[in-house]
C-alpha cells in the first residue's frame, strides 16, 4: 500500500470501458498462448480492462469531435461543441470515446472534460513504457441529451508536468458518436429534461420539477494524504497520513443547510497507488478509467426548491481534516419536469437522521506487534416528500445507510503496511408503487512489504460489487448483479533507475455482470505485462 514512507512514486486518476486494446507484442507466443518475459521490459500490454463496451443500436451514427489536444502542463483546452445536424435530435445512444497515447516517464494524471459547463466525463491515465502506449475510454453519455442538443463551450483538463524527468505529454482526442433512433429502435427512455451544472452552491430549478437527481464526482486525489483517504489514521498515532477522525470519509449533499444525501465515496486506487505501478500498467483498478459520479435522489426537496428562489446545495465530505485540500467534487442536477404543469407543488413530510458513528481505535504496537487501527463508522438517513403533480400525487422516500469497517496494521517505517476493509452504500427509493434498491459493497484487502535489496512486494485485493433491482406493486420488473474484483502481486527493487528494477508482477481482473438483461463475465490475466489470458464465459 502506499505507505507515505515511500510515497515519492506515483499519484493522479484514469478512465477507460472495456474494449480489448492491441498493444505492442512485448513477447513471442508460445503454444498456449503469448510467453511472458522473465520481468517487466521497457515495454508492455496497452492498458485494458474487464469491464464491457458500451452496446449500441446498429442504426446510422454520426461522430463530432469534442477535444484534440496535447496536454504538457495545466493549460485547459477550449473549444466549441455543434451537435450534427445528419443525426437530429431523437437518438438512441450516445457514446463519448477518449484515445490517448503517450511514451517516457509519467506520473498518473486527472483529467476531466464539460460541455455547456456540465461536467460529462472525469478521467486519469496510465503510467506509460519507454516505449509508448495507446489507450482508450468509451462512456455512455446518453443521459446528457439535454446539454449536447444545443451548442455550447468544451473545456478539458489533464493536468500535466513535461520536464527532464518527467518526459509524457498526454496526446488524446475525445469524439462523442451520436447513434440515432428508427423504427423499433426508440429514442433513449428516462432521459432528464433538463441538467444543470451547480455552480458555486446556488441552484434555481423549474417550478414544474417532479424528479430530482444530483450526480457527484467526487474523488480524493492530488498527491496529498486525501488521495489515500483510507489509509489515514488519528493524530496520535505513528503514521505519515494523519486525521483527527480517522480514515472514515462521507460524501453529503445539503439543501438549505438540511442534510438531504449521504454516501459512501468509492475507494479508487489510482495507476501509480500503493507504492507499486507495476500492479497497473496493464490492468487498472475498478474504476480507475471511469471515475463514475455518485447519484442522490432529491425528490423528497422537489417541492421546496420548486418555488422560483434560489436555493443554497452545498457537497462535502465529513472526516477530512479542516484546512486540508484533495477533494474534488463537481455536482450536476438532473431534472425531470412535469409537462401538464407550470407548478408542481407538495411539501417535505419526513427527515430521519441516525447520529453519525465513527470510532478508530489505535492500538500501539509494541515488542514485535504491529500498530493496529480498527475503525467502525455508520450512518443513515431517511426522507419523504410529496408532490401534487399533473398524474396525481406521488409521495417519494429515500432511505439510504453507509458503513465502513476497516482494520490498518503497520510496523516500524511503515514496513509492512496492510490494509483490509469493507464499505457498505445501501439504498432503497419508494415513488408511488415502485420501489429501486441498491446494495453497493467495495472492498480492499492487501499488504506491502520492503525485503532483502529493497524489494518492494505488494498483494492487493479490489473489489466494486453492487446488487440492484427495481419492483412495481412487489413484483421484479428489473434486477443485476455486478462483482469486478481484481488481484494483484507485483515486486521490483525501490530506488534505482527504472532499468533497474527487475521488476515481476501478474494481475487478473474478472468482471461479471448479471440479471434481467442477460449476462457479461470477462476475466483478463497479465504476467510480467503481457496479456497471458482473455476468457469469456457469456
Amino acid at each position: 500500500m502506499r505507505s507515505l514512507k515511500i510515497m515519492s512514486m506515483l499519484s493522479g486518476l484514469v478512465l477507460a470501458a472495456g474494449a480489448l486494446l492491441t498493444a505492442h507484442p512485448a513477447a513471442a507466443d508460445g503454444p498456449n498462448g503469448p510467453t511472458p518475459p522473465a520481468e517487466f521490459t521497457s515495454d508492455w500490454h496497452d492498458p485494458v480492462t474487464a469491464a464491457p463496451p458500451v452496446e449500441t443500436p446498429g442504426t446510422r451514427s454520426c461522430t463530432v469531435t469534442l477535444a484534440a489536444a496535447q496536454f504538457r502542463d495545466f493549460t485547459p483546452y477550449q473549444g466549441t461543441y455543434t451537435p450534427p445536424k445528419e443525426c437530429g435530435t431523437s437518438w438512441n445512444k450516445v457514446v463519448l470515446r477518449l484515445e490517448g497515447s503517450v511514451k517516457g516517464r509519467q506520473y498518473d494524471r486527472l483529467g476531466h472534460l464539460s460541455v455547456g459547463g456540465v461536467e460529462i466525463l472525469r478521467t486519469s491515465t496510465p503510467q506509460p513504457s519507454p516505449d509508448g502506449i495507446t489507450w482508450s475510454v468509451e462512456k455512455d453519455v446518453t443521459r446528457y441529451r439535454d446539454t449536447l442538443s444545443r451548442p455550447g463551450p468544451v473545456d478539458m483538463l489533464i493536468g500535466n508536468v513535461v520536464n527532464e524527468t518527467y518526459t509524457g505529454v498526454l496526446d488524446v482526442r475525445v469524439t462523442l458518436t451520436f447513434h440515432t433512433a428508427r423504427g423499433r429502435v426508440k429514442p433513449a427512455a428516462g432521459t432528464p429534461d433538463r441538467v444543470i451544472p451547480l455552480s458555486g452552491s446556488t441552484l434555481t430549478t423549474p417550478r414544474n420539477t417532479e424528479r430530482l437527481l444530483a450526480e457527484v464526482y467526487a474523488t480524493g486525489s492530488g498527491g496529498g494524504c486525501e488521495e489515500y483517504w483510507y489509509l489515514s489514521v488519528p493524530d496520535a498515532a505513528p503514521y505519515s497520513c494523519r486525521a483527527t477522525d480517522g480514515p472514515h470519509r462521507e460524501v453529503r449533499v445539503s439543501v438549505d443547510g438540511r442534510l438531504a444525501g449521504i454516501a459512501a465515496p468509492f475507494p479508487t486506487v489510482w495507476t501509480g497507488g500503493w507504492s507499486n505501478p507495476f500492479l497497473w500498467y496493464v490492468t487498472p483498478g475498478p474504476r480507475a478509467f471511469d471515475v463514475q459520479p455518485i447519484v442522490y435522489d432529491l425528490t423528497p426537496f422537489a417541492a421546496l426548491l420548486n418555488d422560483g428562489r434560489a436555493h443554497r446545495v452545498e457537497v462535502t465530505v465529513a472526516g477530512v481534516p479542516a484546512g486540508q485540500t484533495g477533494w474534488s467534487t463537481p455536482t450536476n442536477v438532473l431534472l425531470w419536469q412535469d409537462a401538464g404543469s407550470r407548478v408542481v407543488t407538495g411539501g417535505l413530510d419526513r427527515h430521519e437522521e441516525t447520529a453519525p458513528r465513527n470510532s478508530s481505535v489505535h492500538t500501539p504496537g509494541t515488542g514485535g506487534s504491529l500498530h493496529r487501527l480498527d475503525t467502525d463508522a455508520a450512518h443513515r438517513l431517511t426522507v419523504t416528500g410529496h408532490l401534487n403533480t399533473s398524474h396525481g400525487l406521488i409521495t417519494t422516500t429515500v432511505d439510504r445507510s453507509v458503513g465502513h469497517t476497516s482494520v490498518h496494521r503497520w510496523g516500524e517505517g511503515e514496513n509492512p503496511d496492510a490494509f483490509t476493509a469493507r464499505w457498505t452504500d445501501r439504498e432503497t427509493v419508494t415513488s408511488g408503487r415502485t420501489v429501486t434498491r441498491a446494495d453497493r459493497t467495495y472492498t480492499m484487502d492487501g499488504e506491502t512489504t520492503v525485503g532483502a535489496g529493497d524489494r518492494l512486494r505488494t498483494v492487493l485485493t479490489l473489489g466494486d460489487r453492487a446488487d440492484t433491482g427495481v419492483l412495481r406493486d412487489g413484483r421484479f420488473r428489473s434486477w443485476s448483479r455486478l462483482d469486478d474484483t481484481y488481484t494483484g502481486d507485483a515486486t521490483y527493487t525501490s530506488g534505482v533507475p527504472r532499468d533497474q528494477r527487475h521488476a515481476v508482477g501478474t494481475t487478473t481482473e474478472r468482471y461479471r455482470l448479471y440479471g434481467s438483461e442477460g449476462c457479461y463475465d470477462r476475466t483478463l490475466t497479465t504476467v510480467q505485462g503481457t496479456l497471458t489470458g482473455d476468457l469469456r464465459r457469456c
